[in-house]
């Protein structure tokens, strides 16, 4: 075999289907579109599940439930299974239990689940642990370090901003409520009126000594006294 012999395998290679030729192209006198219909038209589009308009299989199927695109799915290992593999003091990750054929899935987070008993310390790392594992896990000695994902990562990021930004806001509110108090008692004080000047206490007019103040006398005696 060379270059000047190599042939494409018998059918790979096809004419071109020429519409509109008429019947004698062999494809009929509408190209083999029918007479009538969607599917004669130009720009026709075959959408995916339709059956022609009656009711498609994706909508008489019954459906049941509700499926949750967020859920996680951990791959699960028991406390009776790392206290029949692992010695005490070990140091058990995700990586290791992969490595001893605990865990098979490649990339999906470990949880710790409480079945059996472990008088083993041991410490587990894992993505999850239940409550009764984790407390039994500690009762033996050991510990149960918790490994944090990149979601729950990006979730405690998230919440972190979240207090942050409310920490930020009530101190403006706080703020701006101190400065509104600080405002109404200056304009208090300027429009409250100025007070009078008063004598002081203890102090009497004094008169001057040696010489008396006349008393008006009255017209009745002054005129009976005249006659």
């Amino acid at each position: 075999m060379s270059l000047n012999n190599l042939r494409p395998p018998r059918g790979a290679r096809r004419d071109r289907k020429r519409v509109g030729r008429g019947p004698g192209s062999g494809h009929g006198k509408t190209a083999t579109r029918g007479s009538k219909g969607a599917k004669s038209r130009s720009g026709f589009r075959f959408k995916r599940g339709f059956e022609g308009g009656q009711m498609p299989l994706h909508r008489r199927v019954p459906k049941r439930g509700f499926h949750n695109p967020f859920r996680v799915e951990y791959a699960v290992v028991n406390l009776d299974t790392l206290a029949e593999v692992f010695e005490a003091g070990s140091s058990v990750t995700p990586e290791l239990l992969r490595e001893r054929g605990l865990v098979r899935q490649a990339h999906v987070p470990v949880k710790v689940l409480g079945r059996g008993e472990i008088s083993k310390q041991l410490t587990v790392h894992a993505h999850k642990f239940s409550g009764s594992a984790a407390q039994k896990i500690a009762a033996a000695g050991g510990a149960a370090e918790l490994i944090e994902t990149a979601r729950d990562k990006e979730t405690r990021l998230k919440e972190a901003q979240v207090d942050a930004r409310r920490a930020a806001e009530a101190q403006r509110v706080k703020a701006a409520k101190e400065a509104a108090k600080e405002a109404a008692a200056a304009a208090a004080i300027e429009a409250a009126p100025e007070p009078k000047a008063q004598k002081p206490k203890g102090e009497k007019a004094q008169k001057p000594k040696g010489e008396k103040a006349e008393k008006p006398r009255k017209q009745g005696k002054a005129e009976g006294q005249e006659s």
